[in-house]
């Protein structure tokens, strides 16, 4: 698939996340249908109707290219994908269900076990974040696109990273002492690949948690930038994993890569 073919696609999706927002944020105002699933984790109507959303248009867009979703069961036991899309529909559902704002919705395109496209819209904040290609990263502003720089206030004496919990454990913290972290905010979603990427902050670290339709769209959107994510290791992180399991991740900004 061809630069110019992603980047259609990427653009024919931009209105359906904007719509699947405003889908997410009525059904909250209506009242949630909240369940608890078989992973002890919470879904709702919410996270539902927005799966049925992006995937009725992803499917028109590449009918030949499966579709793996946190939500549905649909082609998450197969192990030899290569080309296929990762969907999570409501990242933060914690956030979703309990009227807080950092809930994103997200997919990433996977071409070869590599992220090559990503979008990601935090509706409750009216971000709406996509990519196609290197150095082709963006974040739609009142009806623009704006190509991210990573130039926002880099101050090398303090670097700052987000973190998914405010109690950071001692593997991660060896590596903020490695990179010089000086300080860390708590953010839930997959919104951290996006201020990352914007250089709104310089980083973050995680353990091997959640799975890879968490983080596909916000790998492509931060590479694409010019920041980089790895493993502890040091190694390319490639996507169609057995179970679909996230590697250790460091993500950096441009500005301290």
């Amino acid at each position: 698939m061809i630069q110019s073919d992603i980047k259609k696609i990427v653009e024919d999706l931009i209105q359906t996340f904007l719509d699947a927002g405003k889908v997410s944020l009525t059904l909250r105002e209506q009242g949630l249908i909240k369940e608890i699933k078989s992973d002890n984790t919470p879904v709702s109507n919410g996270d539902l109707e927005v799966n049925k959303i992006l995937t009725k248009k992803i499917y028109e867009l590449t009918p030949n290219i499966p579709i793996v979703s946190e939500e549905a069961s649909e082609n998450k036991s197969r192990s030899n994908l290569e080309d296929f899309w990762l969907i999570d529909p409501i990242d933060g559902t914690y956030d979703y269900i309990n009227d807080l704002d950092e809930f994103t919705i997200n997919a990433g395109l996977i071409i070869k076990k590599r992220p090559v496209a990503g979008l990601i819209y935090a509706p409750a904040k009216k971000r709406m974040f996509y990519s196609y290609g290197d150095d082709f990263s963006f974040e739609l502003i009142n009806g623009k696109s704006i190509k991210l720089s990573h130039s926002k206030n880099f101050d090398k004496n303090e670097i700052k990273f987000v973190s998914y919990s405010n109690k950071i454990k001692p593997e991660i913290n060896e590596i903020y002492k490695k990179l010089k972290v000086k300080k860390f905010v708590r953010m839930k979603s997959s919104l951290k690949f996006c201020v990352v990427a914007t250089g709104e902050y310089d980083g973050y670290v995680a353990e091997p948690r959640a799975s890879e339709w968490d983080i596909a769209a916000g790998h492509a959107i931060l590479k694409h930038s010019g920041g980089s994510i790895t493993d502890f290791e040091n190694k390319e992180i490639l996507y169609g994993k057995k179970d679909f399991k996230n590697p250790s991740l460091i993500l950096k900004s441009k500005n301290v890569v």
